[in-house]
């Protein structure tokens, strides 16, 4: 059987999705609602190609979202429902989206009265995700649509996954720790109902709700990122030990480098079960790595994944010696990708057939990749990408901001804090620059930390040298930090 639509048929009383109130839904009740919604897009006009939005919060809704679209050729693109109107309003346009969603009401209005059969001349979707480049405009990563239907494609993802993550068809349990508005929690989703799993959702991460609820539902399989794996190991013993997470088999995680002793940590706990792929929206899985070769090279993120090639290059385009960082770059036969309406943006980040995803590493000798550092500019908090150059667009609005600098700082749990440095032109306190951010840009972007400095660093071409800012603030903390 190839995939969700096909399992729901053969197998209608499978667990499909077992919800964040504990309401289960079989996969026959699931496809039946999924063609629901799909005819009810359709009745509205919606064809191959056509976009829908989802603003929505996890629960079965961006489910049914997912998979309607995902058999009659729209393009789906979920929407951070944490954003400010604003932010929301921008990708709303930017995508053109037809239909929007918000809510379990509208996601019940699309299926009302629409028949439960499959839909006519089905053909697959795709999930457009938004991502931001260092101008801090978000912009669709957007993938050719195939006019074959979802069931023969999916065989070739069920192939992949199997590679890299271990993950094969059949009665596991998957657990969303995530909200599925961001990439890989979102196709992890998608994967787990082709593989005929259970879903068990979350409507939010919690240590010990993640814990009880693995022991539950005996979860084999879940997506995280480091800053979870952090704060579940600063639970105390007795709690980490009242728990059995023996059921685990495979726990992926990607979103940012992971602590070795973090990593290390959960593994003595868990025992060899973290499958870690690095990639980006843009490349998705290039590189990945099985629990026993990180074990033997810890701090690895593994070798080129199946189909990708990737090479280190310096700054002429000359592939490095190994074991010499430089820019990474991959290329692979699953398909190309585009950024929705901007030709400039997609062409700045290839080098030919060559996608550049931004980061620095090298190989060792047996051809494993260890990153050095991330784009200057990207800040990674909690596995969540956020652009310096938005938040000071925004911070640049209040009156009293001359000028501004955002800087990630290492942090041991989230991985970096976002720490804005501001040279007044009047008198404004960070409280106040916080509340001028509050209708603005999403509270996660909001800076933990904002410092006043006299004037800030530019190059004598004036662009701000975030770099020098970000030197001088780790040294005057280093400094004032007691031995």
């Amino acid at each position: 059987m190839n995939g969700f639509y096909e399992i729901a048929k053969a197998d209608p009383d499978r667990r499909a999705v077992i919800d964040t109130d504990g309401t289960v839904t079989t996969y026959g009740e699931l496809l039946a609602l999924v063609n629901q919604v799909s005819h009810g897009l359709r009745s509205r006009g919606l064809g191959v190609g056509d976009v829908v939005a989802g603003v929505l919060r996890n629960g079965i809704d961006p489910v049914v979202m997912l998979m309607a679209t995902g058999q009659i050729g729209l393009y789906y693109v979920p929407i951070n429902w944490h954003l400010a109107e604003p932010e929301i309003d921008y990708i709303l346009k930017d995508c053109d989206a037809k239909v929007v969603v918000r809510s379990p009401e509208d996601v019940a209005a699309l299926a009302e009265g629409q028949p439960t059969g499959d839909p006519e001349e089905r053909t697959s979707g795709a999930v457009m995700w938004y991502t931001s480049g260092t101008t801090g405009f978000p912009k669709g990563v957007q993938r050719k649509l195939t006019p074959a239907p979802p069931e023969d494609i999916v065989p070739l993802y069920v192939w992949f996954l199997g590679q890299v993550c271990d993950l094969t068809p059949g009665d596991d349990v998957h657990l969303v720790t995530s909200p599925m508005y961001h990439s890989s929690p979102c196709a992890h989703t998608q994967f787990a109902l082709h593989l005929g799993h259970t879903l068990v959702l979350t409507p939010r991460f919690e240590p010990e709700e993640i814990l009880r609820l693995v022991q539950e539902y005996k979860v084999t399989n879940a997506m995280m990122v480091p800053t979870m794996f952090h704060r579940m190991l600063q639970l105390p013993a007795e709690v980490k030990a009242s728990y059995d997470v023996s059921s685990l088999r495979q726990v992926m995680h990607t979103g940012a480098a992971c602590p070795v002793a973090v990593k290390q940590g959960i593994m003595d706990w868990w025992g060899p079960v973290l499958y870690e792929y690095y990639g980006s929206t843009e490349s998705a899985i290039a590189f990945s790595v099985k629990p026993l070769d990180w074990l033997a090279r810890p701090g690895t993120v593994g070798k080129p994944a199946p189909t990708f090639e990737a090479r280190i290059l310096d700054e002429n385009g000359e592939e490095v010696p190994q074991g010499e960082p430089g820019m990474i770059y991959v290329k692979t036969t699953l398909g190309s990708f585009e950024y929705r309406k901007d030709p400039a943006k997609t062409a700045s980040t290839m080098r030919g057939e060559w996608y550049a995803p931004g980061d620095i590493g090298y190989f060792d000798p047996d051809g494993f990749l260890f990153l050095c550092d991330r784009r200057t500019d990207l800040i990674i908090s909690g596995g969540v990408n956020i652009y310096p150059a938005e938040i000071e667009a925004a911070l640049l609005e209040h009156p009293a901001v001359g000028d501004v600098a955002v800087i990630g700082v290492p942090d041991e749990e989230w991985g970096h804090n976002v720490v804005a440095l501001v040279q007044p032109s009047a008198e404004v306190t960070a409280e106040e620059l916080l509340a001028h951010l509050e209708p603005r840009i999403a509270r996660f972007k909001h800076p933990k930390v904002i410092v006043f400095r006299e004037e800030l660093p530019r190059t004598p071409t004036g662009k701000l040298s975030r770099s020098k800012v970000r030197e001088d603030y780790l040294a005057a903390e280093k400094s004032s930090s007691p031995e």
